[in-house]
């Protein structure tokens, strides 16, 4: 019998590192690595906001120095991907600044960074990750839902091209994502 945890869908939960990628917490050495990332799918699928110019520019100020955390997502010592847990209450993180090089899309690397969020959310001590996105973006919401977010209502936000609001509640099943 197979031990691989699945999805809903059967698919597999992708484990941690596949692929070669490794995870490491945000050093200043990779503040500019943090803000290319996100500027370049920013540029690509709408315009990049004074609140992303603000944010990306000192990360250190806006996420880091608020309770939050930045991770990468690395195949041999280069970054590839990117994303932050930013706390907004007691136990409950916003996802954010999520992004993947597009030279290593297509690898997964989405998903492996969605479970170590999830993952590291829970060790944190959250029992709530939120996030704002675009419905533009089909396959990042494809991807949530398959992580187990639902959509809530929208609500305020600050960026302007957020049309969607999705959360996923960690109590719920205590054993996912940590069965990964």
């Amino acid at each position: 019998m197979d031990n691989e945890s699945k999805f809903d869908d059967g698919s597999s939960i992708p484990t941690l590192g596949t692929g070669g990628v490794t995870f490491v917490d945000f050093n200043a050495s990779l503040t500019g690595r943090f803000k290319e990332l996100n500027v370049s799918w920013l540029k690509k699928y709408f315009v990049v906001e004074p609140i992303d110019e603000i944010m990306l520019s000192d990360p250190q100020t806006y996420i880091l120095d608020k309770e939050g955390h930045i991770f990468f997502a690395k195949l041999g010592n280069e970054a590839v991907g990117t994303f932050a847990l930013m706390k907004t209450g007691d136990g409950v993180y916003e996802l954010g600044k999520m992004a993947v090089d597009e030279k290593f899309r297509d690898r997964k690397i989405g998903s492996q960074m969605l479970a170590y969020c999830l993952e590291k959310a829970k060790e944190l001590g959250a029992l709530k990750v939120t996030l704002y996105s675009n419905t533009r973006l089909e396959n990042a919401l494809h991807l949530y839902r398959k992580f187990g977010f639902m959509e809530v209502p929208l609500g305020s936000s600050e960026y302007k091209r957020s049309n969607i609001k999705m959360e996923i509640n960690l109590s719920h099943d205590p054993s996912f994502p940590g069965k990964i």
